[in-house]
């Protein structure tokens, strides 16, 4: 397949159809999705062989995190520079290397190391499969396309918990992470079929300053949080924090005077792109910090095998699964902002629920309320997805994945952190070195209120807003449904 420079109507005649594109971009998210939930179904047996306290184990879903955040904003200008499938299939390659290299792990620092390697990978695979995506697809098929894009990955949430319960429990820990190889040699042969060598245009040199600014900013912020979860840590997590705040300071100061910066500010001054940016940002709080919480809650304040909670934390992807039959019927007939608020409510509130979550509870019970908060919380997040690109130009197109999709990475991320960090505040309070049922009530409750104000940010979309993508009619102003 020959080069091709990006003129919008030239690539969507030649990339396949976007049902395509979306199922093989669909086979990265599985692989992600997959690792990271078996991971948070490992945590405890981990921490007892690199002899850490399972709050500790954080650390190990949090440094993949963070180099998806320091990473991902180049993530567009390099898919720009040197082509998608390239880009693409190198992410590919370094992920499984990764993958490997976690599975030999012999302590937790090394374990650290890889999970950062993992997440260079990561940090370019999904926001230029989805920046391929974008391009090849109109905007009144963006809701179904999102809904392609994601069914395939939820199976990987689904596998994850019961098949990381299977190998701890029955196995070890380390083929948790042999098998993202066979998955992702799959993926690059299907990347080199199937996906165009596409390349967007060229807007000025590559922000190598704003890169390193906003790494170190987004690192150091990530890392205090992290530290500030940690006994006797606190000097540090504020030291950190103030490097990120100032070099945060710093990059901004930078941007405002770059023609290309590696992160474009100015898209927050698009309405629909800003109110979705900072409402999902505060939802996936809560969303980072379930698959942390719920794994140590089953096992160590229940008392449940790995085995036994990965099956019932499966709840929240069949709900997400669920969703995927009723999201553009809902968002057709509601429209955004009405569904956003309801569903965004019922989730947050379901999720806050775990609080009161205790072993002599029905399991059936348990598992259904965690199959509606998978059902609420996957809505929000397609239609978070969607409607953030409503009125972003296309040439814009590759600077708004990459600045969405950073925020995305990052506030899963603090979600973690504060999910620790509440988690480890109440344990100093009620003065115990173990984890209890009252803690982790604890931590349910603070992400649950922050997730909460999520809800103001959705009032202030337009009523129409989106309506071209769901076919939303309103009150007056009717838009056909096919267009």
């Amino acid at each position: 397949m020959s080069d091709q420079t990006y003129p919008p109507a030239a690539v969507r005649q030649a990339v396949p159809n976007f049902r395509t594109i979306a199922l093989i971009v669909a086979s990265s998210m599985f692989m992600e999705q997959l690792d990271a939930t078996v991971l948070a179904t490992a945590l405890p047996t981990m921490a007892r062989d690199f002899a850490v306290t399972p709050p500790a184990m954080s650390i190990a879903l949090t440094s993949y995190l963070l180099s998806l955040a320091i990473f991902i904003p180049a993530s567009g200008k390099i898919a720009d520079r040197f082509g998608s499938r390239t880009v693409f299939r190198s992410a590919i390659a370094v992920f499984v290397l990764g993958s490997i290299l976690c599975a030999q792990a012999p302590t937790l620092s090394f374990l650290v190391f890889a999970r950062l390697l993992q997440g260079v990978g990561g940090a370019m695979m999904m926001p230029v499969g989805r920046l391929v995506l974008m391009r090849s697809v109109a905007r009144k098929d963006l809701v179904s396309a999102m809904s392609w894009l994601l069914v395939p990955a939820l199976v990987g949430p689904i596998l994850g918990p019961p098949i990381g319960g299977m190998f701890v429990t029955y196995l070890d820990w380390r083929w948790i992470f042999y098998i993202n190889v066979p998955i992702g040699i799959l993926g690059f042969v299907l990347v080199s079929i199937f996906i165009e060598e596409v390349k967007g245009p060229s807007d000025g040199p590559f922000d190598t300053v704003g890169f390193i600014l906003s790494g170190i900013s987004l690192g150091s912020l990530l890392f205090g949080f992290e530290m500030s979860s940690r006994t006797g840590e606190g000097s540090l997590a504020i030291f950190l924090i103030a490097v990120g705040l100032l070099f945060g300071i710093g990059y901004l100061r930078h941007a405002r005077n770059h023609p290309s910066p590696i992160m474009d500010f100015s898209l927050m001054r698009v309405p629909t792109f800003r109110a979705s940016v900072i409402a999902g940002s505060l939802t996936r709080i809560t969303q980072g910090a379930q698959p942390f919480l719920i794994p140590l809650m089953l096992q160590l304040g229940f008392g449940m095998s790995a085995a036994s909670a990965g099956r019932i934390v499966i709840a929240t992807a069949i709900g997400s699964m669920t969703m995927k039959a009723v999201q553009s019927k809902v968002l057709r007939r509601f429209g955004f902002r009405t569904s956003l608020i309801v569903f965004g409510l019922v989730g947050t509130l379901g999720y806050g629920l775990c609080a009161a979550f205790r072993p002599d509870w029905p399991m059936p019970v348990i598992f259904v309320i965690l199959l509606f908060c998978g059902f609420f919380m996957s809505f929000q997040f397609t239609a978070y997805n969607t409607i953030a690109y409503d009125e972003i130009d296309r040439d814009r197109m590759s600077s708004a994945t990459s600045f969405y999709t950073t925020f995305q990475q990052l506030m899963l991320s603090l979600g973690i952190c504060v999910a620790a960090l509440a988690l480890h505040s109440s344990m100093l309070v009620r003065v115990h070195t173990h984890a209890e049922l009252n803690d982790f009530s604890a931590a349910f409750i603070v992400v649950t209120m922050i997730s909460l104000t999520a809800t103001i940010w959705n009032a202030r979309f337009s009523r129409t807003a989106g309506a071209e993508m769901s076919g939303y009619k309103g009150k007056k102003g009717a838009i056909p449904a096919d267009q």
